[in-house]
């Protein structure tokens, strides 16, 4: 993995940093895309649903059960 990049976004009307690995960055931009969403509008609904825990670490699983989701629904395709 890369080191950490580290983004400012706002976020429920208030500025905030989040430092995440360039590959998580690209899967979010990516998921906000095919949403049809801006990256800001992704972290900030992650954010408002997210239990526990630090918001890069919300950030990062989200990525992982979009894509373990999408790789489940293309296994049943087939």
């Amino acid at each position: 993995m890369t080191g950490q990049v580290k983004h400012s976004l706002t976020i429920a009307g208030h500025r905030t940093s989040v430092s995440l690995e360039a590959p998580f960055w690209h899967a979010l931009k990516e998921i906000a895309a095919e949403r049809r969403q801006p990256l800001s509008a992704l972290v900030a609904e992650i954010d408002a649903g997210r239990q526990t825990g630090g918001l890069s670490s919300a950030l990062r699983l989200y990525v992982l059960d979009h894509y373990r989701r999408a790789a489940h629904r293309a296994a049943h395709r087939d």
